[in-house]
Formats: structure tokens, sequence, C-alpha cells
């Protein structure tokens, strides 16, 4: 997922009934795609069935970000962003990539025009850029270390599991592949929300989906961005720093990788009793 100091925008190219009209004229952001509706909370969903009502203090669902935490997504982005860069006459490095962490497509082709000084509409590079990240994703990816392991013992229990990502609907799928769809009883897309991260709505979105009460979901995720609408929303919040530092804060649990992290952990965290 990306996060900037400096370039900060809201990456939802549209609202839960479509995208808004901006430069990159298919509705993408670099995080990518179509729209979907999402059901107003209370509506149930086809994607999972309606939750039991969990115990009082149960650990109700695990709701897990994409890029940079399960999947190195930056590692890509650099490599896709270099050949943009070749592409438009100009030179790509790892601090102009930094600057970039959080924003969206829009913001990213501005730059890159600005620096490059080429005369090529912002729409074609945006497609362009997506175009190559989906293609990138599709192709596979490693998980990031200690993500297979928690994904797997997770979809063994009975919490449910989502995957909550600021990327769009067909960035998701182009990386679902590798992920593994199976582990995830729902997935909510940057686009299939009014706001997307560091807004609270995807996390209250997954939550509404569930059925769960978001106090009792634990949000793991690697980013400013990500930890800000997690807690915004009022989820049990775990960091795994990536591109950028997480400082420790009170309720805020931050670790070094998701080796780190086991389902035991994450039930103590909302403060589920001990069986």
């Amino acid at each position: 997922m990306r996060d900037s100091e400096h370039l900060i925008q809201d990456r939802s190219a549209g609202t839960a009934d479509g995208p808004q009209d901006g430069s990159v004229q298919d509705g993408s952001t670099r995080d990518g795609a179509s729209p979907r509706r999402i059901p107003r909370p209370g509506t149930p969903s086809q994607e999972s069935p309606p939750q039991e009502s969990p115990q009082d203090g149960a650990l109700q669902a695990v709701l897990f970000d994409m890029d940079g935490l399960l999947i190195d997504s930056e590692r890509l982005w650099l490599r896709v962003e270099f050949e943009i860069m070749e592409w438009l006459g100009g030179t790509w490095s790892e601090e102009h990539q930094k600057r970039l962490v959080g924003g969206s497509v829009d913001v990213a082709v501005a730059y890159m025009l600005e620096l490059t000084g080429a005369r090529v509409p912002p729409a074609e590079v945006g497609r362009r850029m997506m175009g190559r990240m989906v293609e990138t994703l599709a192709a596979g990816v490693e998980l990031m270390p200690g993500a297979a392991g928690l994904l797997a013992e997770v979809a063994a229990s009975p919490v449910p599991a989502a995957l909550v990502s600021s990327s769009h609907r067909h960035v998701i799928e182009a990386a679902l592949g590798s992920i593994g769809r199976e582990n995830f009883a729902l997935t909510v897309a940057g686009d299939e929300v009014p706001r997307t991260k560091p807004a609270p709505d995807p996390y209250l979105a997954a939550a509404a989906r569930l059925g769960v009460d978001p106090a009792r979901c634990v949000v793991l995720e690697d980013s400013p961005n990500g930890v800000a609408a997690a807690e915004a929303a009022g989820c049990v919040t775990v960091a795994v720093p990536g591109v950028l530092p997480i400082p420790a804060a009170p309720g805020r649990t931050v670790v070094g990788s998701l080796r780190e992290v086991d389902l035991a952990r994450l039930r103590s965290l909302v403060g589920e009793p001990r069986p």
C-alpha cells in the first residue's frame, strides 16, 4: 500500500456506486480498478454467510491489508515505475518512490510528467502503469515472511478473515492467485467504498458485511495510512512497518514481521479469555 507525508491523497477513484471522473480515464488509481457495489451496513452479503454471534470478549474477525503486508508490492511498483520512467525518457530511484507511497495514480503520473517534461496524456501513462502492475501480479508474487502461515492458521479456525485493501478490484483479483482466495470470507477493494484509507470506510464496510463489531476485530497493516484507517474504525491494530516507519502508540502493537504473530496472540489482543 502506498503512503506519503507529502503527496497523500484519497486514493479512492469512486464511491460504492461507481468511480468519479479523473485524469486516469478508466477510473483506476495506482492501486487499481473497476467498481463493485458494496451493500449498506446490515444488508446481507452474497460473498459470505451471516456470522453467528460470538461470545463476549471473543475475537470476531481478522482483517488483512494486502500491499506491503501480505505481498511485497512496493518492490513490484518500483520495477514498474522504472519501466514507465524509461518510456517517458527519464530516470527513477527509490527516493522518488518513497514520495509516492500512499498516493494515487494521478499523483504518480503528474509527478513523473513533471520530472520528465514528457508530452504524453496523463491517462495514457496511468493506463500503462496499471496494466504493467496487473500483469506483474498475475504472473505470481511471493508472500511476505510469515504471511502464509498466519493466513492458513486463521483460515483453519472459526474466526473469519477479510482482505481489506486500497487496491482496486482488478489489482486484488490479479494478486489473489498468489495470496489464496480461499483464505478470506470476503474482500473489500479501494474502489468499492466512498473513501479509502486513511478514512475508516474500508474497515467499517468489512465489519458490517461480516456482521461483527469493529472493536472485536484485529487489523494487520504495514503503513501509517492503513493504521490510521483501522484505528479510526475502532479496530485493534497490529502494525508491521514497511517502507515508512510506524511508531508505537497506546493500544497499537508493532512487530517486525508476521512471523511474530499467530492466532493466539491476535485473540489475546482483544482480551479473549483463555479456554
